[in-house]
């Protein structure tokens, strides 16, 4: 059903892109002619397309063996307590907002409260198109700076999180993970919900025992649902630790290289003394903090994406 959506989506821009095409060259044609007012109708058609083409060319540059599929997105506080809960679920927010901007969307499997603020951790499940894709360029650790507001002498507090992203494994991936291989943990869900989840065991944590890989998952009332979910999860993580040591072996024969891997700072978003969210791999920034705030992170993502062909580019040559 994935797959016929997006196949759908496809025809339904190549025929707009079809029916515009026709009434550009008509419109050309009447300007040619001298016909008042076919010129402003032209540049107004030119400008209602362009956000078409530019969707076009940024879908070109996702060729990743999985950058159409879906995306898990984990997100952990760094060292700093309750400043770094409150930035780990500032950055939920974000992505959450950004999936209503591109009408994605996400589900939230797992989400653990901290003691007075914020979160200690979160994973969510972005359905879309491309939703990998887009997403990957998040990869990293995100610094924030600001004047805290759990500091009552509102001194200035630099904060980091982490969000990992990886990409959902379709179910026909032949992924053999021994039953002696994981431990399962059953408890009680924490946060909203009400006795019917709260009071039941229903939450689950599975461990990968011979990597240290943790999932939970607790959205569901239903522990078998839960635990189907996490499976699902973990399926995921181990598939993208596989072929991460397969890229690690390629990079051994192509030869040393920067360290651009997860776990690097990759985005400041200050907020005193100015304002100001820059990205330290490209280069990009925007002035308007709050905008990006709310989601609107789709000018990070392009720049990721020129600059990650770019890069590979590069490698070619």
């Amino acid at each position: 059903m994935r797959r016929r959506s997006e196949l759908e989506n496809q025809v339904a821009t190549a025929k707009q892109l079809k029916n515009t095409g026709e009434e550009l060259e008509i419109l050309l044609e009447m300007t040619r002619d001298g016909e008042e007012g076919a010129g402003g109708e032209l540049e107004a058609t030119l400008q209602k397309i362009q956000p078409v083409l530019d969707r076009i060319e940024l879908t070109m540059k996702m060729t990743g063996e999985h950058d159409a599929a879906n995306a898990y997105v984990e997100i952990h506080p760094g060292a700093g307590g309750t400043e770094s809960q409150d930035w780990a679920q500032m950055l939920q927010r974000l992505y959450l907002r950004w999936c209503e901007r591109r009408g994605f969307s996400a589900e939230i499997l797992e989400e653990q409260p901290g003691e007075e603020a914020g979160l200690k951790s979160a994973t969510i499940l972005v359905r879309g198109p491309y939703a990998y894709g887009n997403l990957k360029s998040e990869n990293g650790v995100h610094r924030l700076v600001r004047i805290s507001p759990f500091d009552a002498q509102s001194r200035r507090h630099t904060s980091f999180a982490s969000v990992h992203v990886y990409p959902e494994v379709d179910e026909n991936v032949d992924l053999d993970i021994p039953e002696k291989d994981i431990r399962i943990d059953r408890y009680c869900s924490s946060g909203p919900g009400g006795q019917g989840v709260n009071t039941t065991y229903s939450a689950v944590r599975l461990v990968h025992i011979p990597t240290g890989i943790i999932v939970t998952c607790q959205n569901e009332r239903s522990q078998i649902k839960n635990l189907a979910s996490a499976m699902k999860v973990l399926k995921a993580r181990l598939f993208e630790l596989e072929m991460q040591k397969r890229e690690e072996e390629l990079a051994k024969l192509k030869g040393p290289k920067k360290d651009i891997s997860w776990g690097n700072q990759i985005r400041s978003y200050v907020l005193q003394p100015y304002r100001l969210v820059k990205d330290l791999r490209t280069g990009f920034e925007v002035g308007d903090a709050d905008r990006v705030l709310d989601g609107d992170i789709d000018g990070f993502i392009e720049a990721y994406l020129h600059w990650q062909a770019q890069a590979a580019g590069q490698k070619e040559d």
